[in-house]
């Protein structure tokens, strides 16, 4: 997935949805470092894209936390 795609996308979640994906992209960030240190990780190139992905979830639910807040 794109970045801006990815953005976008995260962008239309509510701060529910947004709090799932941030927890199985942990998970799944988790399950990398186990094979990793097991051995059996081939793509390790899988923890830039998810940490990144996780960085721009929790900017997003900053951002709309902040938003509302300022509107009540």
């Amino acid at each position: 997935m794109k970045t801006a795609e990815a953005i976008k996308e995260f962008k239309k979640l509510n701060s529910s949805q947004l709090q799932a994906k941030i927890e199985e992209l942990r998970k799944e960030l988790f399950d990398l470092r186990f094979k990793q240190a097991t051995r059996q990780l081939n793509d390790t190139h899988r923890f830039k894209l998810i940490k990144k992905q996780i960085a721009q979830l929790l900017t997003i639910s900053k951002s709309q936390s902040n938003t509302q807040k300022l509107t009540d």
